[in-house]
């Protein structure tokens, strides 16, 4: 059979009962377009929680190191092992970037008359922040911006000489900068953190895209050299972040640091974990792969009413036209060619529907972006692909039974019929 003709007779067939045509698509243009709003949805999540991550440090273990040796009042006096952990680090440089402790700092920041003991965490109904909130304060290695993903907007970050010379230095994130000193260079002015000055050397840009610092309490900080505690108080660090070159690297990066912990420590004095910090990220990423599925599962019924429309309005057409395919096989016409006909025609009804989904679908994948995330998602192009071929093979599948019946149509019967 001409292929090219079946496809003309399809379209006629198609075109001669417009309405009807619309109504059987309608299950098929709802599923398809349904399907990639909701994958460009959940892409549209995932990007933008990957974006966060990325601001925030990625690819990072976290070491905890707690001692068992403490004072009278409770304070751990034991032994301050961040100096063999950094020279360990450093010299398995091919997994690793970055070592550095994760250490708070409580003490009262002034500078002129600002003080952030005036500064409260205040929100208002809809749960936005407003005013000034206190800085967080971090004792931090020389490697503290790589391992937080920092880049420097001004000044300098801090050196392996500001932690060895036990310098009063200080880096200052966007937020801080801009509550302490307004628009003014913060670099080279002096912050009293409990009485004692403290330069500050450089101020880092803001983390996150798209977020001023004036709005992003990620940037609301104030990183000191780990030794500032001899000046500021504090008992040695006990938790440490190890940024890898790549995730690829974080399990062999994570072994070879466990196993040199191992050998370092005494068990009787302290206890260690090295754990990695992206399996709450991977933990998350299967609960949005089971939303996917629950949410792609629930469209996919539609895609189901939309074929068993099909079938019926295919089934209907093989009875309307009963005596054409008699017709057709008392002159010769194969079943072949008559199962290939109505094949052509559900595949061309269900691809058109699925054209028009893909629009819709790219429309809703827009407007879901602008509106909740603030971006602009296109989907992907394997997503449209797929997309169109599931829908001329839904038109396939659910033609199969209509086609082979009136394949197996009699001529002498078919061309009783009325």
């Amino acid at each position: 059979m001409n292929i090219r003709q079946a496809m003309k007779m399809a379209w006629k067939s198609i075109w001669g009962k417009k309405g009807r045509s619309a109504l059987t698509m309608l299950g098929i243009i709802i599923g398809i377009a349904a399907v990639m709003t909701i994958v460009s949805a959940i892409n549209g999540y995932t990007e933008k929680t990957m974006e966060q991550y990325e601001a925030m440090g990625s690819n990072k273990l976290t070491v905890n190191i707690w001692n068992y040796m403490y004072d009278e009042e409770g304070n751990s006096v034991g032994k301050d092992y961040f100096p063999a952990l950094y020279d360990y680090c450093n010299s398995i440089s091919e997994y690793v970037l970055g070592v550095t402790p994760q250490a708070n700092c409580n003490a009262t920041v002034v500078y002129g008359t600002k003080s952030s003991a005036n500064m409260t965490w205040n929100y208002d109904d809809k749960g936005n922040l407003t005013g000034d909130a206190p800085p967080s304060i971090y004792y931090g290695s020389d490697q503290y911006s790589v391992c937080n993903n920092l880049t420097l907007a001004s000044g300098r970050d801090l050196s392996v000489l500001d932690i060895r010379g036990y310098k009063q230095v200080c880096v200052l994130g966007a937020q801080a900068a801009r509550i302490f000193f307004d628009a003014a260079d913060p670099v080279g002015k002096i912050l009293q953190l409990n009485g004692q000055g403290f330069e500050v050397v450089g101020v880092y840009a803001p983390r996150l895209s798209g977020e001023t610092a004036s709005s992003s309490q990620i940037d609301n900080v104030i990183v000191l050299p780990y030794t500032a505690r001899r000046v500021l108080g504090g008992t040695a660090p006990e938790q440490f972040i190890v940024k890898t070159r790549s995730s690829g690297d974080m399990v062999e990066a994570s072994s070879r640091i466990g196993g040199f912990l191992k050998g370092l420590i005494n068990p009787n004095a302290a206890g260690y974990s090295v754990d990695q910090e992206n399996s709450w990220q991977q933990e998350q990423n299967k609960q949005m792969s089971m939303i996917s599925l629950i949410l792609g599962g629930i469209a996919a019924i539609s895609l189901l009413v939309g074929g068993i429309g099909i079938m019926n309005i295919m089934l209907v057409t093989v009875t309307e036209r009963t005596r054409e395919i008699g017709i057709r096989r008392a002159i010769g016409a194969q079943r072949s060619s008559i199962v290939v006909q109505f094949l052509i025609e559900a595949a061309m009804l269900c691809g058109i529907g699925g054209i028009i989904g893909i629009l819709i679908g790219t429309g809703g994948s827009l407007l879901v972006g602008r509106l909740m995330f603030q971006m602009t998602i296109y989907p992907a192009a394997w997503i449209t692909l797929c997309a169109f071929t599931l829908s001329v093979a839904l038109g396939i599948l659910f033609g199969i039974y209509p086609a082979a019946k009136a394949a197996r149509l009699q001529p002498v019967e078919a061309l009783r019929a009325e």
